[in-house]
């Protein structure tokens, strides 16, 4: 379970780090915390307000890099990619209905979140659109988890030395902080900066 748990975060941190657009690593560790077995801590190094539709692609492939590595290296995943899953699905599915961030619907805000939580109306978000258009909206937030789940997996597998070697000192010392990880991440091949995006392919 140590050795999954070193790959899981290991691959967080890993797809971290060669994207261009993700906050740095400050720390990583396989020491458990309440439910979790481990953390990856990615953080900005000045306050931001707002993201980029790249900089959220970079995010979800950060998000699925545990369960990416998962499969990798030990050809299955575990329900510790939980928490992530949820996560990513949630940035996915509002930059579909809230950021007018797909390429299908195009810059529109679906969905009324008129936050009524005591009601139990799916956690303060009523849809007000078509069967049709719900179809779209899931095969979209589907597309986009698809997408980041392979990106992760491709620079994982570009990186697998890289990886093998953050995993054999996460083993050794359970915590790294942020000039250990970028010591280890010298070697890593970074992945280009994401095309424009009109908005309209």
């Amino acid at each position: 379970e140590k050795l999954i748990t070193a790959y899981h975060e290991g691959g967080h941190a890993l797809v971290a780090a060669a994207l261009p657009g993700t906050d740095p690593v400050h720390k990583v560790t396989i020491l458990p915390r309440g439910r979790a077995l481990g953390y990856t801590m990615v953080l900005p190094d000045e306050d931001k307000y707002s993201q980029t539709r790249s900089e959220m692609l970079d995010r979800l492939a950060y998000m699925l890099g545990g369960m990416a590595a998962e499969a990798l290296i030990f050809h299955d995943v575990t329900s510790g990619a939980g928490n992530d899953i949820e996560k990513a699905t949630a940035l996915a599915r509002a930059m579909v209905t809230q950021y007018g961030m797909s390429e299908r619907l195009g810059a529109i805000k679906l969905g009324d979140s008129n936050s009524e939580p005591f009601l139990g109306r799916d956690m303060g978000h009523q849809r007000n659109y078509s069967e049709e258009v719900a179809a779209v909206v899931d095969a979209e937030v589907k597309a986009l988890l698809g997408n980041a789940h392979q990106e992760a997996f491709d620079t994982l597998a570009e990186n697998r030395d890289v990886l093998d070697a953050l995993v054999l000192e996460l083993l050794d010392k359970e915590t790294l902080d942020k000039a250990e990880i970028a010591r280890i991440f010298e070697p890593l091949r970074l992945h280009p900066p994401r095309p424009a995006w009109t908005g309209s392919e």
